[in-house]
């Protein structure tokens, strides 16, 4: 009788790990098949709003696979800074740096800033902010249009010290009631056109600075 006992226990034991080994595996595998997902959507949005900033007719690489990281120190940033480059027939045609400044009113701005050959401004959209809704967020392309204005900029148009908002005696408008968030953003594009300007053969003619990550 107690033999008997023991063996339930046994067998009850058994399926019981079964049962949770089999839970463990499912639960796996819908895991490693939404993350998959996730990363592939992750990767669309991506390409979409690379896409929005370099048409895809102008470059004929996989342009989220030309990807050059530069440590936070290039920009005096917290974080570093992807670089995609876009290339056809191998001649480097324009870049989208992935930068995040500190300076919003909410803290962090993640920008994606496009810079062409001839090192004018082919667009910029604003990845992730914390803005103050219906003011700050006004950097989106979604809540206005204020973000195209860069399109076709340079640092000759306007000039460098021309590169701020009007309340700045700069160019650029700011926003009513919000002016450290459209601040923030055009100091960090000319940033980066400073940047790219001043690293034009390492970044446009170098392909050693070409990682494929």
């Amino acid at each position: 009788m107690k033999k008997d006992r023991l063996q339930d226990i046994g067998v009850s034991a058994a399926i019981l790990a079964l049962f949770g080994f089999v839970s463990v595996l499912i639960l796996a595998l819908v895991y490693a098949q939404t993350e998959t997902r996730i990363q592939d959507n992750q990767r669309q949005a991506l390409l979409k709003q690379l896409n929005e900033i370099i048409a895809a007719e102008r470059y004929d690489n996989i342009l989220d696979q030309s990807v050059i990281t530069l440590p936070p120190t290039a920009f005096n940033t917290k974080r570093a800074v992807q670089v995609y480059l876009a290339t056809k027939a191998e001649k480097a045609v324009a870049a989208v740096f992935m930068i995040t400044t500190m300076r919003g009113y909410s803290g962090a701005i993640t920008l994606l800033v496009g810079v062409n050959h001839d090192q004018t401004v082919s667009g910029v959209r604003v990845v992730a902010h914390k803005e103050t809704p219906g003011l700050g967020d006004k950097i989106d392309v979604a809540k206005s249009d204020w973000i195209q204005v860069f399109q076709h900029k340079s640092l000759q148009n306007p000039t460098a010290v021309r590169w701020a908002v009007k309340k700045d005696q700069g160019d650029f408008d700011q926003f009513t009631g919000a002016t450290i968030t459209p601040r923030a953003v055009v100091a960090t594009v000319k940033q980066v056109l400073q940047w790219s300007q001043q690293h034009f053969d390492e970044l446009f003619t170098a392909k050693k600075m070409i990682n494929h990550e």
